[in-house]
């Protein structure tokens, strides 16, 4: 009867928590439940709203002050620092040769779709682990990284003028993102729009944004914008703490590498693997849509019952722990 109980329970989160995410969320909204299924990553939204339930104030809107987390201090002071090794790496190529289809770093999941729009990025560190590649061509900002205990993951990111991202969010909320400017085009046509609100990179200056908001990017100067981008520890009580641990225990599987000297994660590896079975489910999606489809709903519906199961298991331990306090 109490599994059952916990089961129900699980349930009823995980559709009040699509719900949520889907018609209340913030001011931006989904023109439709199917932009929703495809840029929404609803399979996150339970373990995601758990988090945002125990998530301090001055972590909980779209964009932060940052003043408010002292301990980035730092890296901002350090910025003109920073931006001498990016540029380094900028005019050595390596963001064109970590977005090249032959090399490692292309199968790189969560990052994988802005390629087609001239974006690419440089790994520094990834839950965990700091990159080799990072440590050999940008020893001074990983020192750097190194004093700022709250950064979960870093990189550098570049967009070309005349670039956009389209409109999407984030899939994890264990981290809030962190945005340097570094050498941007300090112009109000090179933006990002975060649930409604419009901030303009310039360089040295820093933005503190919760990337499970709908958001989007236009670069409509004629000059490249080169930033340092930064996953911060989402601020939190005890049992939002207790759940991120896994959470950021996952991520730790998702490390992509720069060059063949860094370490590959496990999703890396298996999505390299993938990747041949996924363009000829682009074909089949052309040629056999009914197959297709039913290939689509059958991997989504199961998903969907491992996310049930975690998430029961994650009540299950919670009530378990509070019982154990309390008792």
């Amino acid at each position: 009867m109490v599994v059952l109980t916990i089961l129900v329970a699980a349930l009823a989160f995980v559709i009040g928590s699509l719900l949520y995410v889907y018609k209340y969320r913030g001011k931006a909204r989904f023109d439709s439940f199917n932009e929703y299924v495809r840029k929404g990553w609803p399979i996150f939204s339970p373990l995601n709203c758990l988090l945002y339930m125990f998530t301090e104030k001055r972590a909980s809107k779209p964009i932060m002050d940052v003043r408010q987390f002292p301990e980035l201090k730092n890296i901002q002071d350090n910025w003109q620092t920073i931006k001498k090794e990016v540029m380094n790496l900028h005019e050595k190529g390596y963001f064109e040769m970590t977005k090249k289809p032959d090399a490692g770093s292309y199968y790189d999941l969560g990052f994988r779709t802005f390629y087609k729009y001239g974006w690419s990025k440089f790994y520094l560190k990834w839950y965990g682990y700091t990159h080799t590649s990072a440590q050999t061509l940008c020893p001074e900002t990983v020192k750097i990284l190194k004093t700022a205990s709250l950064v979960n993951g870093a990189m550098f990111s570049i967009l070309p003028p005349g670039s956009q991202l389209t409109r999407h969010l984030d899939p994890v909320a264990c981290s809030l993102r962190y945005h340097l400017g570094l050498s941007t085009p300090n112009d109000d046509k090179c933006y990002i729009d975060v649930d409604t609100e419009t901030y303009s990179w310039r360089d040295g200056d820093a933005l503190l944004f919760d990337e499970t908001y709908l958001h989007f990017v236009r670069n409509d100067s004629d000059k490249y914008r080169l930033i340092l981008m930064c996953d911060v520890e989402r601020p939190m009580s005890f049992p939002g703490k207790f759940v991120n641990f896994i959470y950021k225990g996952l991520m730790r599987f998702t490390v992509v590498p720069n060059t063949e000297v860094d370490k590959r994660g496990l999703v890396n590896t298996i999505f390299s693997s993938l990747s041949p079975i996924f363009q000829k489910t682009k074909t089949l999606k052309q040629t056999n849509r009914p197959l297709y489809l039913t290939i689509k709903y059958t991997v989504n519906l199961t998903l969907i019952v491992l996310l049930v199961t975690i998430l029961a298991a994650s009540i299950q331990a919670l009530h378990s722990a509070y019982t154990y306090l309390v008792l």
